[in-house]
């Protein structure tokens, strides 16, 4: 089964910490990070794409995708 996710956040390291956390849980970067100004909070927030490949199990959308 493969899975995805599209993180955001403020581009802090919060952020960081929340891609390496994933990366160190055997996600994978996928395609470039995005970056975008939101001028309300007058932030700069990031994007990143993650995958996962997991052995057996099927998909559903009832999968929590954050305890992957």
């Amino acid at each position: 089964m493969n899975l995805y996710r599209y993180l955001t956040g403020p581009d802090d390291a919060s952020f960081c910490h929340r891609i390496s956390e994933l990366i160190n849980r055997g996600w994978q970067l996928y395609g470039s990070p995005t970056l975008t100004y939101d001028p309300e909070t007058k932030q700069v927030v990031c994007g990143q794409a993650v995958i996962k490949e997991v052995e057996g199990g099927h998909y559903s959308p009832d999968l929590d995708l954050s305890k992957q």
